[in-house]
């Protein structure tokens, strides 16, 4: 075997495949194939790369040769030995999967490359494209979820509650996580809007009492950061800016009796919903067809209900596509059929 070739039918089907886990290092796009990646039982690295000149005043799909249009800045050089499994999010790094797969099958072995969300490209480069259901993509190699892929699991919400409890037992219950996103393409949150969502959890607080446990994103600004800060500063709870040397995200959601969000982030909206808890959306200036359908499909399901300035009660299954995905996707890597 020469060594640029992997095995496919020892490494895919064997103990642990290798991945490579491809990205341009936004955050929002990356956990989604962070969390794909090790619902598949992979220790994946990732790669996190920039385009380089000329390419990157080009559409991806025009690149002539991927792996060498781009500079690796963390995870080490596109060279073999090829990975098993390549698992991609971003349309730059769409390109970079493709050639993956490309390079490993010139050498005589296989690479699966999965991208996550729509590629921009002929999906015939992928083993497999992975997309919100709300993103309308068909195709005979196209799964599609119910919101994001992510890393919250049962198992890591226990852990993170487990840690923080000692730090919440002091706290009135109910406990209330609030996440906060920010401001992006199509949504707003300035300090108005945080202004109102303030004076909402005051509202919903005053009539249940108990306590508000508030992360808020790199999104959020220091603006509406401390507008929120300042505004709930005398009710019980816990404020995180993100400055600590730990964050208390995944423990406030595995502690929380019910989640507010910000409407901006599919990713934060599937993260509270896979809590199995209330989850109630506070809506921001702005919008766009994908996203109110993806918000439409969350009541729908019975998951989440607008933000108004009450807690509600309601039961649902928790939310678990990765894991789901990742039962489907499992049997494709280990043949040559494809969906």
């Amino acid at each position: 075997m020469t060594a640029d070739r992997n095995d496919d039918t020892a490494s895919l089907a064997g103990s642990r495949p290798s991945c490579w886990v491809v990205t341009d290092g936004r955050s929002g796009i990356e956990v989604q194939a962070l969390g794909l990646a090790e619902a598949l039982g992979t220790q994946p690295v990732v790669k996190r790369m920039t385009a380089q000149k000329p390419w990157v005043w080009l559409p991806p799909r025009f690149w002539i040769d991927p792996l060498t249009c781009v500079s690796v800045r963390e995870g080490g050089p596109l060279t073999p030995p090829w990975p098993d499994i390549a698992i991609s999010t971003g349309r730059r790094a769409a390109a970079i999967s493709a050639g993956l797969r490309a390079a490993a099958r010139a050498a005589g072995g296989r690479t699966f490359a999965i991208h996550i969300q729509r590629p921009y490209q002929p999906l015939s480069r992928f083993d497999l494209v992975v997309v919100p259901r709300h993103d309308r993509l068909e195709g005979p190699n196209v799964l599609t979820t119910f919101g994001a892929l992510g890393r919250v699991t049962p198992e890591r919400l226990a852990a993170a509650r487990a840690e923080l409890l000692p730090e919440l037992t002091e706290l009135p219950r109910p406990w209330i996580a609030v996440a906060v996103g920010g401001s992006n393409k199509v949504f707003k949150l300035e300090a108005p809007q945080a202004e109102l969502l303030a004076h909402r959890l005051r509202e919903a607080q005053s009539e249940t009492g108990g306590s508000l446990l508030v992360t808020v994103s790199r999104r959020t600004g220091q603006a509406a950061t401390e507008t929120l800060r300042h505004a709930l500063s005398d009710l019980p709870g816990r404020f995180d800016d993100g400055k600590g040397a730990q964050n208390p995200y995944f423990g406030f959601l595995g502690s929380a009796d019910a989640v507010v969000v910000t409407c901006d982030s599919v990713n934060m909206a599937c993260e509270a919903a896979a809590t199995g808890r209330p989850v109630h959306v506070f809506d921001l200036p702005g919008g766009s067809a994908k996203f109110s359908r993806f918000h439409q499909d969350l009541r729908d399901a019975g998951i989440a209900r607008p933000f108004t300035g009450q807690f509600g009660k309601w039961h649902y299954t928790p939310l678990a596509e990765t894991s789901r995905i990742a039962r489907e996707v499992r049997p494709l890597m280990n043949s040559e059929h494809r969906l």
